[in-house]
């Protein structure tokens, strides 16, 4: 089986002041969603301010990417940005990274405590074959 690296689409965060930017920030976010599992590095050091409706728009993001076996990270996160993550429960749905290159790596590296099938032979020369 082929090992294919995946492309990542890292996007930067803005400032969301209003609804209305919410919802362009959603409708550009869909272009990168509609692939087969894709991947994505949020960039949020722009967000200063996480309220909950940065955070319900992080949440959606989240949603498209897992409906196509895909994956959001955040990296970048300000300075109590991740205790207002914290606060919500969202910090358990995302995995945040402090730079967007080490989120990108991660997405191309084996997932903590997965395991390398080797080759295991059915019978070992040590052993006696059974009469038959």
């Amino acid at each position: 089986m082929a090992n294919i690296k995946r492309a990542v689409v890292v996007k930067r965060l803005p400032k969301i002041k209003s609804v209305k930017q919410g919802r362009i920030f959603l409708r550009e976010m869909q272009s990168c969603m509609n692939i087969d599992r894709p991947r994505v590095v949020l960039d949020c050091s722009n967000a200063y301010q996480l309220d909950r409706s940065v955070i319900y728009l992080l949440l959606c993001c989240l949603e498209e990417a897992m409906k196509r076996n895909g994956d959001v990270k955040l990296a970048a996160l300000p300075a109590g940005a991740g205790v207002i993550l914290e606060r919500n429960g969202a910090h358990r749905l995302f995995d945040i990274h402090d730079t967007t290159a080490e989120a990108v790596s991660s997405f191309h590296q084996l997932p903590a405590g997965a395991i390398s099938h080797a080759f295991v032979p059915m019978h070992s020369q040590d052993e006696p074959e059974s009469a038959a």
